[in-house]
């Protein structure tokens, strides 16, 4: 322990550990650069807190940028402190979470300076799918430190005082802060897609310990489990009338009905996060065409269609749960593509991606269909082609290429409205329904959606010796 502990950035740390568990490293490092009087300066820890601690016993490394000491600018000497403090994370396989609140480039030590940053990216890019990584925006994150948390596997920002940006938003041809301040956590969280989520500086600390409780140590960590205090065999009385908000029917499934949400304002189609079935820490990911409040009173309507940001957010999130061996369920309830110019900009590309992360990961995959499932739209979501495990689908579900009315009126275009209505039930019979699909393999089993929590966990838990392997490559391109 030491003094630093008393600092705004130290408080943080002590703040976000168990009590009485941060042990600094480090304390009494200093800049070197003597430019520009910087020796004159005091420089206590160089302006960077690191150490280590626990978080509900579960080691962590944390790194605390201390905005007093000369604006908590990243030098030579603060950036080998998290440098050498990653080394440690990865050699014992434990978490790195940064506390961040930095003018950015320490300017005195110029290419030294710059030299630091690299090094802060390099050792993070190493990091990258063997240690969890995690960020909070306490202040200003900005310019090449902006890169810091996109390079992190989750990022929180406190909602008044953070800011994150790599062009200040007065630098932005056209624009000024007052005009759209591109660099607040609203507009950060809303359309960047590396937000995870936002509030309060208490609340950001409690969201990234209750993160920490959900994950792994590391890529080879097996014992992410808590004792599940749940009925196993619970049944979901209303989960149906829930599938419109997936947040809240994940909740329903899950052991005591909690679910961590991550990316909650962007790609708003998609509800991805966290849930424990039976103790153990699954990845949850599922179309939503409706988004209810605490005060349960329906906020937003969606049309059931599934975006480029959902797209890109649902397989972030699965290449996330695949690299630390967490399995992967999904409610599928989509209608197709979202069509608009904006989202065609990028659609095709984000949907590659998704379609790479599910068909990528060997993971155990489980998929629900708990509502529509048409057209290509429902193939990437999971399906039985990309490699899910298993299939259930709730006994309502349709799963076909299109709205079976849709493909009467396109087969039989011109024919009386008895005829389309004949031909649309014929098609419905034949093409869109659940037992069509089964028939066909599709869908493993259909079951009653209050009965859906016991078939998930019964799913995972033959899965849980799952072993796949794959054709030999350095990595893929996708």
């Amino acid at each position: 322990m030491s003094n630093a502990t008393q600092s705004l950035a130290g408080k943080r740390i002590t703040s976000l550990l168990d009590a009485n568990s941060f042990v600094e490293i480090g304390q009494s490092v200093t800049a070197r650069s003597t430019d520009f009087n910087l020796a004159e300066k005091k420089a206590p820890s160089d302006g960077v807190i690191t150490g280590y601690g626990v978080i509900d016993g579960n080691l962590v490394y944390v790194y605390s940028q201390d905005v007093s000491v000369l604006n908590g600018t990243v030098g030579e000497m603060h950036a080998k402190k998290i440098t050498r403090l990653y080394d440690l994370a990865i050699k014992t396989g434990a978490p790195v979470i940064g506390l961040i609140d930095c003018a950015g480039l320490r300017l005195q030590e110029a290419t030294d300076a710059l030299e630091a940053f690299g090094e802060i990216y390099f050792k993070q890019t190493l990091a990258s799918g063997v240690i969890p990584q995690v960020t909070g925006i306490f202040g200003t994150c900005g310019g090449g430190m902006a890169v810091v948390p996109a390079l992190t596997d989750f990022t929180f920002i406190e909602s008044k005082k953070g800011k994150m940006f790599v062009n200040s938003p007065n630098a932005l041809e056209g624009n000024h802060i007052d005009k759209c301040d591109t660099s607040d956590a609203a507009f950060q969280s809303s359309e960047t897609g590396l937000i995870d989520g936002v509030g309060t500086e208490d609340e950001i600390l409690e969201k990234i310990r209750e993160l920490i409780s959900y994950l792994p140590s590391n890529n080879e960590d097996s014992d992410a489990y808590m004792e599940c205090t749940d009925d196993l065999n619970r049944v979901c009385e209303d989960i149906a009338n829930c599938t419109g908000d997936a947040a809240i029917a994940l909740s329903r499934i899950a052991d005591n009905e909690q679910f961590f949400e991550i990316k909650p304002d962007f790609g708003k189609d998609i509800a991805a996060g966290f849930i424990r079935l039976n103790g153990a820490t699954v990845g949850a990911v599922a179309n939503r065409s409706e988004i209810y409040d605490a005060q349960d009173n329906k906020s937003e309507e969606l049309d059931g269609s599934l975006s480029a940001r959902g797209a890109r957010k649902a397989a972030d999130f699965v290449k996330f749960c695949d690299a630390f061996q967490i399995p992967v369920l999904t409610l599928t309830n989509v209608t197709g593509f979202k069509a608009d110019k904006c989202n065609e900009r990028t659609l095709a590309a984000s949907l590659g991606q998704l379609v790479h992360a599910f068909a990528d990961a060997t993971v155990p995959k489980v998929n629900v269909i708990v509502g529509k499932a048409f057209g290509s739209a429902y193939t990437v979501m999971n399906s039985k082609a990309l490699g899910a495990d298993m299939v259930y689908a709730w006994e309502d579900a349709q799963i076909g290429m299109m709205d079976a009315s849709l493909a009467a009126k396109i087969m039989y275009a011109g024919a009386d409205a008895a005829t389309l209505n004949e031909k649309a039930a014929q098609y419905k019979e034949l093409q869109s329904s659940v037992e069509s699909a089964a028939q066909r393999g599709y869908v493993d089993t259909i079951i009653s959606p209050a009965d859906t929590r016991k078939y998930v966990i019964g799913a995972f838990e033959m899965l849980f010796t799952k072993r796949e392997a794959r054709p030999s490559k350095k990595h893929t391109t996708v």
